[in-house]
């Protein structure tokens, strides 16, 4: 353990109070910063079995899944495990109504079953490198605009020598707000097939209800299959493609595990907010999280009754339900953690201490004072604006279906309009692609409740400098029944047909009338005002808070010299650390590590969907056909442990200390969903599920004991 001061003490759960358990670390910095306390904690390995660009090591079998999930290699024949919540859009793409993956399942007994997904990627890092140095070569005697066009100058050559002309993937992110920077190579494959996932009834058990809860039950894993060309190269879809041979695969444990076991999570988290200013702090948890719940509140009811109300747009919209969801619920638990900490008060306190530093150091008066002065300014104007581009995203950009494909509408006619003719036919091929996608998933009478019940919202929730004068006097002078009648129902893009019949015959002349459609118009209006006011200043501010950021971030660096920081996530390579344990939430109520098949047949309700246990489970269960997945006469299901997580995570292979997979990381605790702000050693944990649960499931549940046959199962 780090020695802390007396003051980070004093302050508990300080911004730089760092146990065993906090931080997400950079890969190629372990030896440095993290191996030696690591293996104190029982870590076998070495930092090169984790990273290593030269032979063989754990970064190869770890991969991006998709946009923003991870997942792992389980074998040497390109089989993959992850969540079934990162698979969900393409088990629900592939399910209708006779075909209902998602409540049944699917499990392909061949290879010739799986199923493709278009469009779907996984991406395996090539290598790190901290390029610091050469993103800001000739910037020392440059400032503002000169300094920023240098900087890209000086990352787009970095990155194109990178690609090596299209073998890779590559980007370059700043760290501690620009004082370092990193690039990521990557080599992605495009051929990612649908092997298994258990039906809904495992693998979301427990629904939304469950989600960010302990005790948890949920079997939460699919599995796809990587293929690439007879060169093991990453090739686009085809029959001929073979199995993907990787560098490496997660040896999958049966040994179990107990409490203090070294865990390791070893993926790829999405952004945390470690360092910022209590001010920060003030306007997520008191402005921007309560009006995105509240907003969340309303889609989620209208789409959650009408998917009660019938199993096809319970199938169309379960994967988009469930984006809403998770994020919605999340943010109420932040909110809690965030008001029991005491964060802004906290942060406050850190603040005082770096002030006293500064002036004693003689850096006050001539460059930390303007910092702070600006945070003041900056976040005042930003509450302003960011409360805006809050409302719009909530019910502009991801509320309204039908502003979607207005808002691509809007771009063919804007392309027209500028003489671009091949921009705009590439739009009109690409939306006319989509096209049938779109509509398989859609529901108009849904799409129309969630319109007369969000437009309101945005007109009453917003100054009226932030409203087209035109949206709001339609807004406040039609009723629903009228709104619906004459704008929704008049637009074009209610009518798959017509729509259909213009992008592919229509003239220039006949597209360019639909500026008048009524939803394509109110669109316009709405996002005029979006991108000329809202986005930009939202921007322009942003850069400015973070431009003092890195000046601050700087600084804090400077006065604990000699102290480790990890970087806030970025959705890069990173390792979290910790051992198995369990947590007391509350006064007086004390939760194990782990949960049993037990506890699901003790949920089982057929009344409720997440609830309703597949009959063949409950057999298993009945007659006790556990196999050799049985522990002291249960089976293992999920276990938590003190690992620092965030989104991105979901995925992620959990290890122990001999680097073998012992669980697939999925969700945090909900009395810890603050650790992106702030991280509390004795209420954060990570939830995963117990790999063994995976493999009763996938063989005796399911029947597809032969995918045991290609892994390396360590008894």
């Amino acid at each position: 353990m780090m020695k802390k001061s007396v003051l980070l003490l004093l302050l508990g759960l300080s911004l730089f109070q760092l146990s065993a358990k906090e931080g997400m670390w950079i890969p190629i910095l372990l030896e440095k910063y993290n191996l030696a306390e690591m293996q104190e904690m029982g870590f076998k390995l070495t930092a090169e079995d984790i990273y290593d660009v030269n032979h063989s090591s754990m970064k190869d079998a770890v991969v991006i899944f998709g946009g923003g999930c991870t997942g792992e290699l389980i074998s040497d024949e390109g089989l993959l495990i992850t969540n079934h919540h990162c698979g969900y859009s393409q088990i629900q793409s592939h399910s209708t109504v006779e075909h209902d993956y998602l409540t049944n399942g699917f499990w392909a007994m061949s290879r010739d079953e799986e199923l493709p997904n278009e469009r779907l990627t996984v991406s395996f890092l090539e290598y790190m490198e901290d390029v610091t140095d050469k993103v800001l070569a000739e910037t020392a005697n440059l400032d503002g605009e000169a300094k920023d066009t240098k900087i890209k100058e000086n990352t787009d050559r970095i990155i194109k020598d990178a690609r090596k002309e299209g073998k890779f993937t590559a980007s370059i992110k700043p760290l501690f707000y620009g004082n370092q920077y990193f690039l990521y190579v990557y080599k992605v494959y495009k051929d990612v097939r649908l092997v298994g996932a258990p039906p809904s009834a495992i693998g979301k058990f427990g629904g939304d209800t469950d989600n960010w809860m302990w005790p948890r039950h949920t079997g939460d894993f699919s599995l796809f299959r990587i293929y690439a060309d007879e060169n093991n190269e990453p090739a686009e879809y085809s029959p001929d493609n073979v199995p993907f041979k990787p560098k490496k695969s997660f040896p999958v444990s049966m040994k179990g595990i107990q409490p203090g076991d070294f865990t390791m999570v070893f993926g790829n988290p999405g952004s945390t907010m470690q360092y910022w200013p209590h001010q920060a702090v003030d306007v997520t948890m008191n402005q921007r999280d309560p009006d995105r719940i509240m907003l969340r509140d309303k889609k989620l009811e209208i789409i959650g009754s009408d998917m009660e109300s019938d199993p096809k747009i319970r199938i169309q919209y379960a994967a988009k339900y469930q984006s809403i969801s998770n994020s919605w619920k999340k943010w109420q638990g932040e909110i809690k953690g965030l008001k029991r900490l005491d964060a802004i008060n906290k942060k406050l306190a850190y603040e005082e201490e770096f002030k006293k530093w500064a002036q004693q150091n003689n850096t006050w008066d001539n460059k930390y004072e303007d910092v702070f002065v600006a945070f003041d300014e900056l976040y005042s104007n930003y509450s302003h604006y960011i409360k805006a581009y809050d409302y719009y995203s909530e019910v502009v950009m991801r509320g309204v279906e039908v502003f979607g494909q207005a808002r691509t509408i809007n771009s063919i006619i804007n392309n027209i309009e500028n003489k671009q003719n091949e921009k705009a036919e590439d739009l009109r091929s690409a939306m006319l692609k989509r096209l049938p996608g779109f509509y398989k998933n859609f529901n108009q009478p849904t799409d129309e409740a969630l319109f007369v019940a969000l437009m309101p919202e945005l007109v009453n929730g917003l100054d009226k400098q932030f409203l087209p004068a035109e949206v709001v006097e339609t807004i406040n002078n039609l009723d629903a029944k009228k709104l619906i009648q004459k704008v929704y129902r008049k637009s074009i893009l209610t009518d798959r047909e017509k729509l259909e019949d213009l992008l592919k015959n229509g003239s220039e002349k006949q597209l360019l009338k639909l500026r008048k459609d009524p939803v394509v118009a109110m669109f316009n209006q709405l996002n005029f005002i979006y991108e000329k006011d809202i986005v930009p200043e939202v921007q322009k501010i942003s850069k400015s808070i973070n431009e003092n950021m890195k000046v601050y971030m700087a600084g804090l660096m400077e006065m604990k010299e000699g102290q480790a920081f990890y970087p806030d996530a970025n959705l890069t390579l990173r390792v979290a650390y910790g051992q198995v344990e369990g947590y007391e939430p509350k006064d007086g109520v004390k939760y194990k590590y782990y949960t049993t098949l037990t506890g699901i047949m003790d949920k089982d309700n057929p009344e409720i969907y997440d609830y309703d246990v597949p009959d063949r489970l409950k057999e298993l269960y009945n007659t006790k056909d556990f196999g050799q997945y049985e522990v002291n006469g249960d089976v293992p299901v999920c276990f938590t442990a003190s690992n620092h997580t965030t989104g991105g995570n979901s995925g992620s292979p959990v290890v122990n200390g001999n680097g073998e997979l012992i669980g697939v990381n999925f969700d945090r605790c909900w009395e810890g969903t603050m650790s992106d702000i702030m991280f509390d050693p004795e209420r954060c944990r990570n939830i995963s599920l117990d790999i063994r649960y995976a493999l009763f499931i996938i063989d005796k549940f399911a029947g597809a004991g032969y995918l045991l046959d290609e892994m390396d199962i360590v008894e």
